[in-house]
């Protein structure tokens, strides 16, 4: 049976019973609108074997589908929101549910742009739906854009890692909703990285879009935990809270491995490139490619000019890498792509990549970017300079300790999954 977590709601389901608040953060009375989230129990192992599968929000449509009956819908999509082997929205359309619009994240709507590029306004050829980018300039709805929409409903694939993008979009929409007292749902999916916490903490002097809150790089949460985390810690603009809801996943747990069936961007094509890069990822503030332009991102790293290495690849323009870094040069470097899934899921995010090759890197005062985009990603100036400073990564890592599991202690009221 599915227990029901509550911060002063209505019931999400007939079969389910209240679990006490004591994993809700402190608010002052009357200061917390409705938060309805169906989840785990707290333990945190469904009542179920081990070997059942893990079903994500979207499957769970017993949970959902009656209360999206008579409301106009918004929805936040890519190529990840799928219902079994089906779109979620060609789903809803099929279930007779008001659609209004898609809202679009980085890479699209069918997630095949590049990374960074413009997405243009358009339609759903499919659908006919109207299509809201939500990357770029407005990267959060307008009044006009939520005109006539009662609810959104994210549906995205995260990594887990805090750079990826597709929740700062979330935190615009979730301040957005707010603002006009629109609802604001997310169907659940469990994070391939999930089963661990690591990296500095974002200094909120580094705040970006590839970087929003004061988290450490691999945050250990899902994104509707993350929305959680949002809204209890009044991150949103003048610390508003929107009416959220999360629909949870099934069966699933941090500690269990999830391998993502659909890839959740054009540069992250497999488990092994989605292990790698929380780690790898650094290197995109450096000189450095990080396979963009081959068919191994982020599983490959290389340069022309490094003098070592056991493997080299030449980066060329293609979809969801157009222009990549040192395109049609050969680049020297190493290829992790045939290591072990099982390895890389247990190394975590690891410094030694980056540390070793700024080490044997020949011309250092051109390894980082000349924008520093390296603080932006890492939230902090202290990673460069300390690999500038010769720190190993165990020092590094160190640094590191305290920040994390003073966030560990606020990440915990938010966990529906144990």
């Amino acid at each position: 049976m599915q227990l029901l977590f509550k911060f002063n709601f209505i019931l999400f389901s007939s079969f389910s019973i209240l679990l006490s608040t004591d994993c809700a953060p402190p608010e002052a009375a009357g200061t917390r609108k409705e938060v309805s989230v169906e989840m785990t129990p707290k333990g945190g192992v469904p009542e179920t074997t081990p070997a059942a599968p893990i079903l994500v929000g979207a499957e769970r449509t017993d949970a959902y589908l009656g209360q999206l009956r008579g409301r106009k819908v918004g929805l936040i999509v890519n190529q990840t929101s799928t219902v079994n082997e089906t779109h979620l929205v060609d789903y809803l359309v099929s279930q007779n549910i008001a659609i209004q619009k898609i809202f679009a994240p980085e890479h699209g709507f069918r997630g095949t742009a590049d990374a960074g590029q413009q997405i243009e306004n358009g339609a759903d050829p499919k659908t006919g739906l109207p299509i809201i980018s939500l990357y770029g300039k407005n990267k959060k709805p307008t009044k006009s854009q939520l005109a006539g929409i009662d609810l959104v409903i994210f549906d995205i694939q995260d990594v887990g890692a805090r750079f990826y993008t597709y929740i700062s979009t979330m935190h615009y929409v979730m301040e957005a909703c707010a603002e006009q007292e629109i609802d604001f749902w997310v169907l659940d999916r469990p994070n391939p990285n999930g089963h661990y916490v690591a990296g500095p903490v974002l200094d909120p002097a580094y705040r970006s879009f590839v970087g929003m809150h004061p988290v450490p790089v691999v945050h250990g949460m899902t994104v509707g935990e993350y929305a959680q985390m949002i809204n209890g810690e009044k991150w949103l603009t003048n610390g508003i809270q929107c009416s959220l809801s999360v629909i949870t996943c099934e069966n699933y747990t941090h500690d269990r491995p999830y391998e993502l069936p659909i890839k959740p961007s054009p540069n992250l094509p497999n488990q092994s490139s989605i292990y790698l890069y929380p780690s790898l990822c650094f290197l995109e503030g450096t000189t450095a490619s990080a396979g963009r332009g081959t068919n191994r991102q982020f599983q490959i790293y290389g340069h022309p000019d490094y003098p070592g290495g056991d493997a080299e690849f030449t980066p060329v323009s293609m979809p969801g890498a157009k222009y990549p870094k040192h395109e049609n040069k050969i680049c020297y470097g190493y290829d992790l792509s045939g290591e072990p899934l099982s390895e890389l899921r247990d190394r975590k995010l690891d410094l030694n990549y980056l540390i070793d090759f700024y080490r044997f890197f020949p011309d250092k005062k051109y390894f980082f970017l000349k924008n520093n985009f390296i603080d932006k990603l890492a939230g902090t100036d202290a990673l460069r300079k300390d690999i500038i400073a010769g720190k190993s990564a165990t020092e590094i890592e160190d640094s590191w300790k305290p920040g994390v599991e003073a966030f560990k202690k606020v990440r915990e009221r938010y966990l529906l999954y144990r």
